[in-house]
C-alpha cells in the first residue's frame, strides 16, 4: 500500500489519526467544515444536514435539535461526536436514556457499527475523507507548536483589527463573568448585602497579592453590622480593624496604641467579639508604603470619610470621580510611623494613582458589573470605557505581547490579552478562540 507523507513527517493517514482531537470534530460539525457533495456520492445513505444543532456544553449528547434529512426522511434529535463509532460503546451509550434521541453518530473513524435499543443501526456518518487536507495542516499547524509562546504567535498580527477588537471586548466581559461568580457567592453569604461585599473586595485588593487572604480574613471576621454603627470616628474604626487583624495583642507602650487597644477591648465587650491572638501579615521584603499597617490605616480612613461608599463607587463613570473618592487622610500617628513600634520620617502616605487603578480594576468594575447585571441595568460599554480610561498594566504577559508588536493602549486591553493568554492561549483553546477560528478559516 503506497501511502505519501506530508510535510509534518507522518503517513497523511498517520498524521490525521495521531493529531486528530474530538474538539476539532466539534468545530468540523458545527461550521459544516468538510463537502457535503463527496458524502452525497459516496455514503450509502442519503444525508442531508438542515441544522447541525446547538453545542451542548453539559451531560449528553454534543449537539441538541439538529435537524438532519436522511433517505428524504426528515429526522429532528441530537447529535453524538466521537473519535471512532467503537466510543458509543467505550463511553456505555447504550445503557444511557439520555442518548436514546440520537438520531446521527458523526465519527472521524467508523470501525464498529452501532446499534440502538430497538437493534436498528445508528446512521453514522465518518468524515476522515471528506476534509480537506489543507485544513488539516493549519489546524495542526496552530495546535501542536513547540517553542511559541502562543501558537498563534507568528500569525496573530496577520488578523484584521476590527476582528481582534471585537474578540477582546468580548473576552473581558467572560473575565467578569467569571469574576462574578465570586461575587455572588459572597452575597448569598452576606445575604444580599452588598456593602459588606464592597468591603470583604476593597479589604482584599488593599492587602494586594502578598497580604490579600489576610486582609479578606479580617475582613470577615468585623460584622458589617458594626463596621457601620462605628466608621463615623476614625480612631474607633481603627482600634476596630487593627484589634481584628491581630495588631493590638503586644506589648506597645505608644499611647496611640495604648489607646486602640483600650477601644478595641471595649469594642469586643460591647459586641462580643472574639479578639484574636496574634496577626497573619507578611512584611518582609515589602516596600514600607505597602506595609499592611498602613494599607489597613488606609482601608480606616476610606470608610469613615464616607457613609455611602458604595452607591458613590456604584455609579461613578469617571476615573476622576474614584480618584476624588480615595483621596484620603490616614490618622496622624501614621504620618509619622509604619508600624506601631518605629517611628519614620513625616509622609502623607496618600493612596496613589497606580495603586487606585488596581482597585478599580480588580474590585470595583467587577462589583459595578455585577451590581448592574442583577439590577438588569447592565451597560457594557460604560464599563468598558471606565476602564478604558485607565494606562495599560505592567506585567511579563503584557510585555511578551507587546514583544509581539501587539498595540497597548489601555487596562481594557491589557486585561483582555491576559484572559486570552491565561484561559485561550495557555489551554490551546484555538477552536474556541476568533483568533483561531480566522487563521484556520483563511
Amino acid at each position: 500500500m503506497n501511502i505519501e507523507s506530508d510535510f509534518f513527517g507522518f503517513s497523511t493517514l498517520e498524521n490525521k489519526a495521531l493529531y486528530m482531537k474530538e474538539d476539532f470534530l466539534h468545530y468540523l460539525w458545527k461550521y459544516q467544515l468538510f463537502d457535503l457533495s463527496k458524502i452525497k456520492e459516496n455514503s450509502e445513505e442519503d444525508i442531508q444536514i438542515v441544522s447541525a444543532g446547538l453545542n451542548n456544553q453539559d451531560a449528553g449528547p454534543d449537539f441538541l435539535n439538529s435537524q438532519i434529512r436522511i433517505d428524504g426522511q426528515l429526522w429532528v434529535g441530537n447529535v453524538e461526536i466521537h473519535l471512532k463509532s467503537s466510543d458509543w460503546y467505550l463511553h456505555q451509550h447504550e445503557n444511557d436514556p439520555n442518548y436514546d434521541a440520537v438520531i446521527l453518530h458523526v465519527v472521524w473513524e467508523d470501525d464498529v457499527e452501532v446499534f440502538m435499543k430497538n437493534d436498528q443501526p445508528l446512521p453514522t456518518l465518518e468524515l476522515k475523507e471528506f476534509v480537506d487536507e489543507s485544513l488539516l495542516k493549519k489546524y495542526r499547524k496552530l495546535t501542536k507548536t513547540k517553542n511559541l509562546w502562543i501558537p498563534c504567535e507568528k500569525q496573530f498580527r496577520k488578523v484584521d483589527e476590527f476582528l481582534v477588537g471585537n474578540w477582546l471586548e468580548r473576552l473581558y466581559i467572560e473575565r467578569l463573568e467569571r469574576k462574578s461568580v465570586w461575587i455572588e457567592d459572597l452575597l448569598h453569604q452576606y445575604k444580599n448585602d452588598w456593602e459588606a461585599v464592597l468591603f470583604l473586595l476593597l479589604a482584599k485588593n488593599f492587602g494586594l497579592n502578598k497580604n490579600g487572604e489576610s486582609f479578606l480574613q479580617m475582613a470577615r471576621k468585623i460584622p458589617f453590622s458594626i463596621l457601620r454603627k462605628e466608621r463615623s470616628e476614625s480612631v474607633q474604626l481603627s482600634a476596630l480593624l487593627f484589634g481584628q487583624s491581630g495588631f493590638l495583642e503586644e506589648e506597645v507602650e505608644e499611647s496611640y496604641y495604648q489607646d486602640l487597644k483600650s477601644r478595641y477591648q471595649y469594642l469586643c465587650h460591647k459586641y462580643k467579639l472574639m479578639s484574636v491572638a496574634q496577626n497573619q501579615f507578611h512584611f518582609f521584603r515589602m516596600r514600607p508604603a505597602n506595609f499592611p499597617t498602613i494599607r489597613i490605616a488606609q482601608l480606616s480612613a476610606l470608610y469613615s470619610r464616607h457613609e455611602n461608599l458604595f452607591s458613590k463607587l456604584m455609579y461613578a463613570s469617571r476615573v476622576e470621580e474614584v480618584y476624588g473618592l480615595f483621596n484620603i487622610t490616614i490618622d496622624e500617628f501614621w504620618k509619622t510611623h509604619y508600624t506601631f513600634s518605629k517611628e519614620s520620617r513625616k509622609s502623607l502616605k496618600k493612596l496613589t494613582k497606580s495603586f487606585i487603578d488596581l482597585v478599580l480594576i480588580n474590585t470595583i468594575i467587577p462589583l459595578q458589573f455585577a451590581y448592574q447585571k442583577a439590577q438588569n441595568i447592565l451597560d457594557e460599554e460604560k464599563i468598558i470605557d471606565l476602564l478604558i480610561q485607565l494606562k495599560p498594566e505592567k506585567n511579563s504577559i503584557v510585555t511578551k505581547f507587546l514583544e509581539m508588536k501587539i498595540q497597548v493602549r489601555n487596562a481594557f486591553e491589557t486585561q483582555a490579552l491576559l484572559e486570552l493568554k491565561n484561559n485561550y492561549c495557555a489551554k490551546k483553546r484555538c477552536l474556541q478562540c476568533a483568533i483561531g477560528n480566522e487563521l484556520l478559516k483563511r
